[in-house]
Formats: C-alpha cells, structure tokens, sequence
C-alpha cells in the first residue's frame, strides 16, 4: 500500500513541475484541439446526418465509454492499480459531474459541429478562456479579480471570434453558434467542481464515472430517441478510437495539471486549441485554411488568451 500511495506522490510531484507542466499542457491542447475536425471526419465515416441529432448522441456516448476505460488503464499505467471509487455523497458528486460536464455539454458540443465549420466552431469554442476569467471573477471574489490585462484580453478574445463570425456562420447556423456557446459554458462552470471533486477523491475514478456515466447517458439518449452507429470500417473505428483516446488521456491528463498546479500556469497554453483545430479541419477535411476571418480571428484569441493568463503569472511568482 505504500508503494502505491508513493508512486500517486511521485506523480503529483511530476505534474507540479513547472517545465513538465507546461509541455504537458501545450500536448494536451493540442490533442483537444485535434477531436473537432477527428468528429466531423467521424460524422462522414459512420454517414450520420447533420439533422440526425439520436445518432450524434449515440457516437459520442460510445466516444466517452470508451474513454472511461482508457483511464482505468491510464491508472493501471501510470499508478499500479486501478483507482479507488468514491462512495457515498462523493459518487454521486460525481455522477451528477458526469450528467453536467459529459452528458449536457457534449449533447450541444456534438450538435453544434454538426452545424459549423471545424475552424469556425473551434475559435468559438475558445470563448471558454474568457469567459472562466469572467465568471472566476465572480466566483472567487478577491482571490480571482478582474484585471485591466484579463479585461483588455477578454475584449481582444471576443473581438476575435467576433471576426470569425463576419459573413460566416458555419453554413448559416445561427443554432450551432447557441450551442457551441451553451457548451461553453456548461464547460467553464464545470472547471471549478471538477477541481473540488479531485481533491476529495482519486483524480483517475472521478475521471471514469465523469466519462462513463455521462456517456451512457448520451448513449441511452441517443438510443431512445432512435439513434444507431451503421456503416463500421476500419477506418470509422479508428476514428472513433482516437477520439476516446483524446478524451480519455485528455481527462487523466487535465485533472493532474489542475490538482497539482496553479490555474494559471496552465491555462495561458489554451491558444494552442484553437491554432491546431483550424489547422486540422484543413488538413482532415479540407476546410479554407486562409480564409481572412479565421487567420484574424485566430491572431486575437491567442494574443487574449495569453494576456488573460499574463497577470496571475506574475503575482504567483513573486508570492
């Protein structure tokens, strides 16, 4: 019992090194920034229909089982042992984690990227840094208050995806910009419980009743509303594996970064999203990739990304 509980220790240690940290960071973007364009393809390998809202529902269920056993063999990996379950009033925190973060908000992310571009729906999504400066400020009161450098960033960020917008919709969805924009915000309220929860808890099982429980409930969902996964190849499956493998290293990975690290240290990294999703959606699915909205959008979201983490870093390093 020991050397496991020691090898949990050395492995905060690793997480909570400043330079492992940082490059974690920039690899985990880029891996959340790749599952956009990896669902559109997704959606064209299984011929699911952008109308066909049962059978999304069904996709990213199965994307999010099948992520939760990744982290049980990320635990097995990486701490020996396969982590301890909450029980109680804990478990079922994280149930309701898993309905809120995995169930609700990709119930509207997977419908939303049905509705938009890839880059389009990527720098939108990329709202979530500000609006996390917005409402920490609220939230945390004096630990977490409102700057002239994050309020100068969140006006530089919005300016950025408001230029994304300019004669473009995503093929004309006023509706998939509502949803992407609600599962943005499902996603940042998020944050903070999930945080509270893995410091009470294993940091791998809130991961896997996070991904489980809130894909089975996307998958029954989908189910019953008549949703079904046809048209399997070896390429939709690995399509498929892949994108379980970014969620499920993506989860075990963020909950590590956030448990033994200050907030801000990782979060500056959050340009790195939204740069590799417009990239991919060109490469993948042969989106414009100099289209001036994009490339003007992309320069204002990463310079208010790192001007929103730019302040905190400085107080943190002279405490």
């Amino acid at each position: 019992m020991e050397t496991q509980l020691s090898r949990a220790e050395k492995l905060d240690r690793l997480f909570g090194t400043p330079a492992f940290a940082v490059i974690i960071a920039i690899l985990c973007n880029a891996m959340w920034g790749s599952a956009f364009p990896f669902i559109k393809l997704g959606y064209r390998l299984f011929a699911i229909d952008t109308a066909d809202t049962a059978s999304i529902l069904c996709f990213a269920g199965v994307r999010f089982m099948l992520g939760s056993v990744l982290v049980l063999g990320g635990s097995l990996l990486l701490e020996g042992r396969l982590p301890a379950m909450p029980k109680g009033k804990i478990l079922a925190e994280c149930c309701a984690l898993g309905l809120w973060q995995t169930t609700a908000q990709y119930a509207f992310f997977y419908s939303a990227v049905a509705l938009l571009t890839g880059a389009f729906g990527g720098i939108l999504n990329s709202t979530q840094s500000f609006l996390g400066v917005i409402f920490a400020h609220f939230l945390y009161g004096r630990a977490d208050r409102m700057t002239p450098a994050k309020a100068l960033g969140c006006g530089i960020g919005f300016a950025g995806v408001l230029i994304a917008t300019l004669g473009n919709h995503g093929g004309g969805s006023a509706r998939g910009v509502a949803y992407m924009l609600i599962a943005t915000i499902l996603f940042t309220l998020a944050g903070p419980w999930n945080k509270s929860i893995t410091r009470r808890a294993d940091s791998f099982a809130v991961c896997f009743v996070n991904l489980f429980v809130g894909g089975a409930a996307l998958f029954l969902l989908g189910a019953v509303l008549g949703g079904r996964l046809e048209h399997w190849s070896v390429l939709s499956v690995l399509d498929l594996l892949a994108l379980a493998f970014i969620c499920g290293a993506g989860y075990i990975v963020w909950a590590l970064l956030m448990k033994n690290n200050p907030v801000s240290r990782i979060a500056i990294f959050g340009f790195v999203n939204p740069v590799v999703n417009v990239l991919l959606s060109a490469l993948i699915n042969g989106e414009p990739l100099f289209r001036w909205q994009y490339l003007g959008a992309l320069v204002l979201v990463c310079i208010g990304i790192w001007l929103v983490n730019k302040a905190p870093a400085k107080k943190e390093r002279a405490r």
